[in-house]
């Protein structure tokens, strides 16, 4: 695996402007991560690419969402032109997790390896739902949604790039009925 530490990651998308002091209220990408709340900068990337660093001033939890406050920036004049914009943050500034606990950029393409049917392929995507989130593995069995529990997945191997799993009859189309 190669050190990503200094390389910079969309977060979430401004989507309106909150309040007269400049607050901008941003979507995250990932609903249940609270990542944004550690960063120590920012970059904001518009539509054609143009960057903007930036420093936090404050993030707080707000309905789903959170209101940034970007310093030198502390008022509805300064910000109203940064909606629309991709907020990226550092690798670096990623809380600690615990031993069990994965970021989806540590993951991501993965070889996914069944306990009975061997290798199923590698992780593309994620999906969240509402009871848990689902991997997405392409490979030879075409694409299998893999539910992101304990229960299916046995261990995870990030310096092996692999991800050991134990699916049940039914989960996986066999190549036979194809």
């Amino acid at each position: 695996m190669t050190d990503k530490s200094s390389e910079w990651f969309a977060v979430g998308a401004i989507v309106a402007v909150h309040g007269l002091r400049g607050d901008l209220k941003v979507r995250p990408l990932t609903a249940d991560s609270d990542a944004l709340v550690s960063a120590s900068r920012l970059l904001l990337v518009d539509r054609k690419g143009h960057q903007l660093p930036v420093v936090p001033l404050r993030v707080v939890a707000h309905k789903g969402n959170y209101l940034l406050r970007l310093h030198g920036m502390e008022h509805i004049d300064a910000v109203e032109g940064l909606v629309g914009r991709e907020v990226r943050m550092l690798y670096e500034d990623l809380p600690e997790l615990a031993d069990d606990e994965h970021y989806w950029h540590q993951l991501q393409g993965l070889r996914v390896i069944d306990r009975q049917r061997g290798e199923l392929g590698q992780l593309d995507d994620l999906l969240a739902t509402g009871a848990h989130d689902l991997y997405v593995v392409n490979g030879r069995f075409g694409e299998v949604l893999i539910p992101a529990v304990g229960r299916f997945v046995l261990d995870i191997d990030l310096d092996a790039g692999v991800m050991s799993v134990d699916l049940p009859q039914g989960l996986v189309a066999e190549v036979d009925d194809l």
